[in-house]
């Protein structure tokens, strides 16, 4: 179909996300335990009241995990707007790739190393890359 190339860098995002969830969660749940929280037990708290129990490197993963589900929302709503008029193939599908290896790589860094200013770089270009897009789709179609 034409135009639902972009899909495929959408669904990667998808997944990739679902990697950022495992990943939370495998490291998540032991230091819970080595911490002597007793999630089963556990009423009410906030991540905040979380985050000062558990080591940062293990909170990193679950606030880059809440950040996929921040600009990205926008993108997918871009991407699928332009596969919707036709024009996600060509260089949109192109900019959605790089959009995807920028998330995947800010996530890299946000869950391991944490570098704010590589952090930023990171999300910058990628900001710049969905304002690509956005306007794309907006030029089409107003």
């Amino acid at each position: 179909m034409i135009g639902m190339d972009i899909l495929q860098p959408v669904v990667a995002l998808l997944a990739w996300t679902m990697v950022m969830w495992l990943w939370m969660y495998a490291t998540r749940i032991p230091a819970m335990n080595k911490a002597g929280i007793d999630s089963k037990n556990l009423i009410g708290g906030d991540g905040v009241s979380l985050r000062a129990k558990l080591p940062d490197a293990v909170s990193w993963k679950a606030d880059n995990y809440n950040h996929l589900h921040e600009a990205p929302t926008l993108f997918y709503a871009v991407a699928i707007v332009l596969a919707i008029i036709g024009q996600g193939d060509g260089f949109n599908t192109v900019l959605a790739w790089a959009y995807v290896g920028l998330r995947v790589a800010h996530s890299i860094v946000q869950a391991t190393v944490n570098r704010v200013i590589v952090r930023f770089a990171l999300f910058a270009l990628s900001s710049l890359v969905l304002m690509a897009l956005i306007l794309h789709a907006a030029l089409a179609v107003f």
